[in-house]
């Protein structure tokens, strides 16, 4: 758990941390557009995920066959040491998903995606 006054703090470290992240990832992942991140500062850094998403299950199917997921994850934990955050298991704070899948099941309501799969996290 993260103070209060901690949070905004937090948050912003965060947020930069990622976009750089984003900006160094989008012309080395081939379909990848933007990601976000999603955390429940009463269970940090437990429930911290960052969703790394695609354009298309075809494009992200792609970039794990080419290894890209191993280029995630060193992004993901870089942005996390930079955030000053400290996680067990990367894995578990890494999702992958694309603008496809959620047109088909949330007919393109990000939010409601997001907030589905931190019940699951």
């Amino acid at each position: 758990m993260i103070a209060k006054r901690e949070r905004g703090k937090m948050e912003r470290k965060l947020i930069a941390s990622l976009t750089q992240a984003c900006e160094e990832a989008k012309p080395m992942l081939t379909g990848f557009t933007w990601l976000t991140h999603t955390v429940d500062y009463q269970r940090f850094p437990e429930s911290l995920v960052v969703t790394w998403v695609f354009d298309t299950n075809a494009n992200l199917t792609t970039a794990l066959k080419s290894g890209a997921r191993q280029e995630i994850d060193d992004l993901t934990a870089q942005a996390f040491a930079d955030a000053g955050v400290n996680v067990d298991s990367l894995s578990r704070h890494v999702d992958l998903d694309s603008e496809e899948a959620c047109q088909r099941t949330h007919a393109g309501d990000w939010d409601a995606r997001l907030r589905q799969k931190s019940v699951k996290h």
